[in-house]
């Protein structure tokens, strides 16, 4: 989760599965933490992980302005867009300029707050691995844009909804702590290609959940429990 709750319960329904692909995909969070190298586990769970959860690459503007305008117009953006955030969601966000990877302008990245990768189940108390890398790392995001094709980063919803996963302190994790994540968590999914009418619900503290790339048309949609 990335907030301050996350809802306990869900059921996933399909309308229409895509022409191809498109399955839905579940793990037992159980058991990718019970997959993961013990020393790498820990590391995690002492340092604590990190999303970034946004990018706003809207500002390039900023650097057209004399450089003397630049850091108190930078402050100033900050400050807007942080308090419009925050009003928003239900957890402190903190924003970090940087430039943006797609096309290197001047962008506003958000960070969700500090979190455990791991956590006891609300009812049984089982640790299960609750940590969404493999969907939330830049890095293993472009290893699959390789394999299936490059996403487009030009306009809209596209560009903002970039995200990325850092230790807790910020530190990136390394391409082979990142590569056995992703190799554990793949040991440990499962493909349910749904048809119509189908639903599958699932306890969202111990099942991660995702879907597969597809191509045509696919309609589904999700109701949360608490």
């Amino acid at each position: 989760f990335v907030g301050k709750r996350a809802p306990r319960r869900a059921a996933f329904v399909c309308f229409k599965p895509a022409e191809e692909g498109g399955e839905f995909l579940l793990a037992d969070g159980r058991g990718v933490l019970a997959d993961i190298d013990s020393d790498l586990a820990k590391r995690l769970y002492e340092r604590q992980i990190r999303y970034s959860v946004m990018e706003l690459p809207f500002f390039g503007w900023i650097d057209s302005l004399p450089e003397p305008l630049r850091p108190p117009v930078m402050g100033a953006v900050k400050g807007v867009v942080t308090a419009a955030l925050n009003a928003k969601v239900d957890f402190d966000v903190e924003l970090i300029w940087g430039e943006a990877g797609y096309d290197g302008v001047r962008m506003l990245q958000a960070r969700a707050p500090v979190q455990p990768p791991v956590v006891a189940h609300p009812s049984t108390g089982e640790p299960t691995w609750f940590c969404n890398v493999h969907s939330h790392s830049s890095v293993l995001r472009k290893q699959r844009e390789e394999k299936y094709g490059a996403e487009r980063f030009e306009s809209g919803a596209s560009q903002i909804n970039k995200s990325d996963m850092y230790y807790g302190d910020g530190e990136p994790l390394t391409e082979e702590e990142l590569k056995h994540l992703d190799e554990t968590t793949m040991k440990n999914v499962h493909f349910v290609k749904m048809q119509k009418g189908d639903v599958v619900l699932l306890d969202n503290y111990c099942t991660m959940h995702g879907r597969n790339v597809f191509d045509g048309t696919r309609k589904h949609a999700v109701t949360w429990f608490k």
